[in-house]
């Protein structure tokens, strides 16, 4: 049994889907019903679960819309859903809490693909086809991967002390030169800066002061004529004598002495060893240097100081481990020749699986209607990981891309033809109409593939083919209702004669006769003991 199926789903408010809600079995489950009845609204539903960004479904979209499919991994259920908000945004969760889209699609990467028309995530996806080549050949990359990952441990390790021999020597002598730059300026403490410049202008602010009252001093009792107190002294000489001027004599000369007394004390204020030129020249010079320290070292001298213990212990550390970082870096150079002869390993085995799974691939093109076409899987890289499917659909046409050369039929049916070969019981695999526009034998063909891949993986297809219905284990029909002039459909599993009055319904239209449904019986019993044929031989 598949270890990841998906077990319910179910859609509300989605265009004219009202209700619907299918439990699908494993193996291979087929889902019908008349054009425009909404099967591929079904698919839009399953894609808006999965985290799809509901383009597609857009114009479907209701204020009471809701999704949710329920798969089962291992016995372990996963409940995936989406829910319109009253202002048309979709809420989306996961085992019923809230989640993020992103969430929901990495996720159900891992349990599903959904193979549309012109819709093909595995063959665009590269790494998903390397694992296709690597699965179908055996390819075992673990050791590979191992040293990748010791590669990548130790270049972190390399890296966390500065890279390389000749980067970390650079940044040894660099640290060095921060340390020598550091010790030099012989900081005594984180606030030697703001005292030193508070000293400085207190030494500026005397010095300036002194030299202020020096000036002052000459101006008024100079050697000179010039001196303001020697010209008041001779004005006062040249004053008339006579009784009259007496009393301003006196008081002119009174003034005089005080003036001289005044002076006299103001000349006591003056003291030229108050200050010393050199400090004040050496305070200048310190705070340039702190202030340089200050701003190469984190803008304070508290930052540069704690710089400088970091530097320290970086300077230590490189020293302490230069034996072990040369063992690193010959360790890089081992890792690197392993990862070379290992990656070259690698792309010969995956360039023989992909020649394997080329053959094999291309001996299921006739059973999936391409019997003219060819394909390939190239690998390229180092590792052979760069991997893609060149296509041409007929012969002597130049082989290109898949995705550019294929068809939407073509597409789907390669992605058929590479299920037989590669089916994965750990993924759910979804057909959308891969039988479009073949009919007859080809359309048998087709059935009979699904079937047998649903044998390894659980399978859902829609399809228009009776053919290919017949051959599924599980069948759902959608139905086109009018009611009232509504339109509304409604999804249920057939057994029994119902699903015998579909296929003949698939077979001759509305019209059902009597040989259309004797063909549909003789269909279902075909399928059955094919089934059957299967089962035992299994």
């Amino acid at each position: 049994m598949p270890k990841a199926q998906l077990v319910e789903l179910y859609a509300h408010g989605l265009g004219v889907i009202d209700d619907a809600h299918l439990e699908f079995g494993p193996g291979f489950n087929v889902i019908t019903g008349e054009t425009g009845a909404g099967k591929t609204l079904l698919l839009g539903a399953l894609g808006l679960c999965l985290g799809s960004d509901a383009s597609g479904a857009r114009y479907a979209l209701s204020s009471d819309t809701r999704a949710a499919a329920l798969f089962v991994r291992d016995g372990a259920e996963i409940l995936f859903s989406r829910e319109a908000s009253s202002s048309g945004r979709l809420r989306s969760s996961l085992n019923g809490a809230p989640s993020s889209v992103d969430s929901l699609r990495t996720l159900s990467e891992a349990l599903i693909v959904i193979h549309g028309q012109h819709d093909s995530l595995t063959l665009r996806n590269r790494s998903e086809m390397v694992r296709l080549i690597d699965e179908s050949g055996g390819v075992d990359t673990e050791e590979l991967e191992s040293v990748r990952e010791a590669l990548r441990a130790s270049l972190r390790v390399r890296d966390e002390f500065g890279g390389d021999h000749s980067s970390r020597q650079r940044e040894l002598e660099f640290v060095a030169f921060q340390l020598k730059e550091l010790d030099a300026a012989s900081i005594t403490s984180s606030n030697e800066l703001r005292v030193t410049l508070e000293e400085l202008t207190r030494l500026s602010s005397l010095r300036d002061g002194q030299a202020a009252l020096a000036d002052v001093l000459a101006l008024f009792d100079a050697e000179g004529d010039d001196a303001v107190l020697s010209q008041f002294a001779q004005a006062l000489r040249q004053l008339p004598s006579g009784d009259v001027y007496e009393a301003v004599r006196l008081a002119l000369s009174g003034a005089l002495i005080q003036a001289r007394e005044a002076l006299h004390e103001l000349a006591a204020l003056s003291d030229p060893e108050a200050f010393d030129e050199a400090v004040l020249l050496e305070l200048e010079e310190r705070a340039t240097t702190l202030q340089q320290i200050a701003r190469k070292y984190g803008g304070t001298l508290e930052a540069a100081l704690s710089q400088r213990v970091e530097l320290f212990a970086r300077e230590e550390r490189l020293t302490l481990e230069a034996d072990r970082l040369s063992h690193v870096d010959q360790e890089i150079l081992d890792l690197k020749e392993r990862e070379v002869a290992l990656s070259r390993r690698a792309r010969h085995d995956r360039e023989l699986a992909a020649t394997k799974l080329t053959k094999a691939v291309q001996g299921q093109l006739a059973r999936v209607a391409l019997e003219h076409a060819s394909l390939r899987f190239v690998v390229d890289g180092d590792d052979g990981s760069n991997a893609q499917i060149l296509f041409t659909p007929n012969p002597g046409l130049p082989e290109g891309p898949l995705a550019t050369l294929a068809s939407g039929g073509e597409l789907s049916r390669v992605l058929l033809a590479l299920s037989l070969e590669t089916a994965h019981e750990d993924l759910v695999a979804v057909f959308d109409e891969v039988d479009a526009g073949l009919s007859g034998q080809v359309a048998q063909q087709i059935g009979e593939c699904l079937a047998e891949v649903g044998r390894q993986q659980q399978v859902l297809a829609v399809t228009h083919l009776a053919s290919v219905a017949a051959r599924a284990d599980q069948h759902f029909v959608i139905e086109k209702l009018i009611d009232h002039g509504v339109t509304r459909t409604m999804v249920r599993a057939l057994e029994g004669e119902d699903r015998v009055k579909e296929i003949a319904r698939m077979l001759a239209g509305d019209d059902v006769t009597t040989e259309s449904s004797a063909l549909a019986r003789q269909l279902l019993e075909s399928s059955s003991v094919e089934r059957a044929e299967a089962d035992f031989s299994r």
